[in-house]
């Protein structure tokens, strides 16, 4: 029941004192690594210049909260934005939120999202009411719960592939598990690196030398992509400086793993992953795409490696993110859709007889 609850929304004065109400709910709450307060409170003084909170509480417990930014004007008479976890300015964006929503404690009623919107729709604060929402990598089963207007665009949908561990044959890999195909190229291509080298990985024992490895993995990611005439996820050099942050910031359940993988002395590439209570999300990558990569298949190979020894540490998921990759698909068992959307919320029936 949300009869008893009441939701309030007002601006931030001070972001670090936020932390501990955010952690506590997080311990209560179901959300994503990117919901957590390491990402959301990352810089969060320098990504959100204009932030309120949304916060609902049953008696004095908070019960969900959301952290929105007013975005910046872009034309004189046109609302102003209001983000959900971003900033509205490309550059702190790059770092590209998905798996966003409210965080909420696990205990409640699944009604509990849509009167907190419905909440937000009808905010008495100046321009909260006429701002036009944005709401970047969210779960598409989130939209019913948004009292939206027709006059909405979606922006982007992306498939989001993952792997459920639990869903393996009991004692069998997960290359078992794997298309024919995927399973041929697969033992094809591990034959040809131990050729090479006995296949190692290694994780990042700590933040120096996870700071070693994200800068190899930025120089093979911007080599590929700098040669496919595209400028890189590491181009704005914010999104770097976000990430050497981060790593340091992991809280209960979290870490930051930085992998390396590699077979007889030579690189076969690197993954950055964000682990979120056994949730494993392949935040970022770069590989050894030289000449024999078609034979070696670098990506597909250490996306195996690495499904690997999660699965024996008991992971829960191994998540693609958002893409259309063939190799996302070829390695997952399940997926959801991820949605980017700008829109008016509709006035509530109540405002329409001159409330508010």
């Amino acid at each position: 029941m949300t009869a008893d609850v009441s939701v309030e929304i007002r601006p931030v004065d001070d972001l670090s004192a936020l932390a501990a109400v955010w952690r506590d709910l997080e311990s209560r709450s179901d959300g994503s690594f990117f919901q957590s307060w390491a990402w959301t409170g990352c810089l969060a003084e320098e990504r959100f210049d204009e932030p309120w909170l949304m916060t609902a509480h049953r008696g004095d417990r908070p019960i969900a909260l959301a952290l929105l930014n007013r975005g910046p004007r872009r034309r004189l008479r046109r609302p102003r934005s209001l983000l959900l976890g971003e900033s509205g300015d490309s550059r702190r964006d790059s770092i590209f939120i998905e798996h966003n929503g409210l965080l909420i404690d696990r205990s409640e009623a699944a009604g509990l999202a849509r009167r907190c919107w419905e909440a937000l729709a009808d905010a008495a604060e100046s321009g909260l009411r006429r701002a036009t929402w944005v709401l970047s990598g969210v779960p598409h089963l989130m939209l019913p719960e948004l009292p939206l207007a027709r006059r909405q665009r979606i922006i982007a949908r992306r498939p989001a592939p993952y792997l459920t561990f639990a869903k393996l044959t009991s004692g069998a890999s997960a290359l078992d598990a794997m298309s024919p195909n995927t399973r041929q190229q697969l033992r094809r291509s591990l034959r040809s690196w131990e050729a090479i080298g006995a296949p190692r990985l290694e994780v990042a024992r700590n933040g120096d030398e996870a700071d070693i490895f994200l800068s190899e993995l930025k120089s093979l990611h911007q080599r590929y992509w700098i040669g496919r005439g595209k400028p890189g996820a590491f181009a704005e050099p914010f999104f770097e400086r976000f990430h050497r942050a981060l790593i340091r910031r992991p809280g209960p359940g979290q870490r930051l793993d930085l992998i390396r993988f590699s077979a007889g002395g030579r690189i076969m590439g690197y993954l950055y992953n964000l682990v979120h209570r056994g949730w494993i999300a392949a935040y970022q990558s770069g590989f050894d795409f030289s000449a024999d990569s078609d034979r070696l298949r670098p990506g597909l190979v250490c996306h195996l490696l690495a499904i690997e020894h999660y699965r024996t540490a008991g992971a829960r998921l191994y998540d693609f993110l958002g893409g259309e990759a063939r190799y996302k698909r070829s390695l997952a068992n399940d997926e959801i859709e991820l949605v980017w959307l700008e829109a008016r919320p509709r006035l509530l029936p109540r405002l329409a007889t001159g409330r508010g």
